[in-house]
């Protein structure tokens, strides 16, 4: 038979000091004088003890001590993105110190499923919607449901969630101009998934009207916003190869059809425009512009230089983190918006001659 779980009160008795003393020293507390904290640790040790049971803590307090992270989709996907991975280095940054966990929840294709059921198993004190503003998801209204304080990184916007987001349109449209003024006017766009379905290849109006991730409208009519109409491809995930992929649609072409530059929603995409460009034999960029979104770390473009829209990732995270200890304190901070910076690199360059 397993032995009895070892309780605080039988801590407090070893060291020979009151009960309310040794719960002063696992809540942290710097009333405790540094000696009885010793003694309180020690008779710890030597009796088993691990610290107060978390779920009867929960329980007392109303408070389980975790924020839910919602990411768009499986975490292979999300661990190979390093926008998330410093979004959520943000989050945490801000988090850990406050003794709160980050419970990260991942998507799928089918969110109505075993992803919502798991939600409806977890404690938490908030919640951050990580989704890139999935407009139509079933897992943010059983938060909404369920009374759970939502931060929407990117959105949706609705007056229940606390927005914290970054000028995608303003960023899209600085990158358009810059386009613009290089003399492009056959100008193309490796778009980002429009729904988490798989599906990949020319956006047409039908399926544009689908479009459910408000980075990925906003993004579009950013680039609209100053060109017009312009042709898009869209990639099944936001991975180098889906943007390789989309890439050699547009590109595997007669130089009089193919576009001289391609915008890439994000900096993933644009690698893979990079890689397909390469391939082809077009050099970049004196056949071939190429343009990102992020203004992550990619040093195996070396030499190239890519020409993207920074944004402050992490600075995203700590925002979203602070927005999030505010929700489970009681108040509701207000919503946020990022400005993003434009960093010409050497990917772009004058639009080739006509041919």
């Amino acid at each position: 038979m397993s032995r009895p779980r070892p309780t605080l009160a039988a801590v407090a008795a070893r060291a020979g000091v009151a009960l309310s003393t040794a719960s002063l020293v696992y809540s942290g507390s710097e009333r405790v004088a540094p000696g009885t904290r010793e003694r309180v640790l020690g008779a710890a040790a030597e009796l088993g003890y691990g610290g107060p049971d978390p779920v009867a803590r929960s329980l007392r307090s109303r408070r389980s001590g975790i924020v839910g992270a919602v990411v768009g989709e499986r975490l292979m996907y999300a661990f190979r993105d390093p926008v998330a991975v410093l979004l959520l280095d943000g989050i945490t940054e801000v988090l850990g110190p406050l003794g709160v966990g980050l419970l990260l929840l991942p998507g799928d294709r089918e969110r109505s499923g075993p992803s919502v059921a798991q939600l409806s198993r977890v404690p938490l004190d908030a919640a951050v919607y990580a989704t890139c503003g999935l407009e139509d998801d079933p897992a943010l209204e059983h938060l909404r449901r369920r009374g759970v304080p939502v931060v929407a990184v990117e959105g949706p916007v609705a007056d229940d969630l606390v927005l914290v987001g970054i000028e995608d349109r303003a960023g899209s449209a600085a990158l358009a101009e810059h386009l613009r003024d290089l003399g492009h006017r056959r100008v193309a766009v490796v778009a980002m998934p429009l729904r988490l379905d798989g599906t990949r290849g020319p956006v047409d109006a039908a399926r544009r009207s689908l479009v459910h991730y408000r980075d990925v409208r906003e993004r579009l009519l950013g680039v609209e916003q100053v060109l017009g109409s312009v042709p898009a491809v869209e990639a099944a995930a936001n991975a180098v190869e889906e943007g390789e992929r989309a890439a050699r649609a547009l590109l595997d072409r007669p130089a009089a059809t193919r576009p001289t530059a391609v915008v890439a929603q994000s900096d993933l995409l644009a690698a893979g425009v990079l890689r397909a460009a390469a391939a082809l034999g077009l050099a970049v960029p004196g056949d071939l512009s190429v343009v990102g979104f992020d203004g992550v770390d990619l040093p195996w473009l070396a030499p190239a230089v890519l020409t993207t829209a920074v944004q402050p990732t992490q600075e995203k995270g700590r925002a979203a983190g602070r927005a999030a200890a505010a929700l489970i304190e009681g108040r509701r901070p207000d919503d946020l918006v990022l400005p993003v910076e434009l960093r010409v690199g050497t990917t772009t360059g004058p639009a080739p001659a006509a041919r």
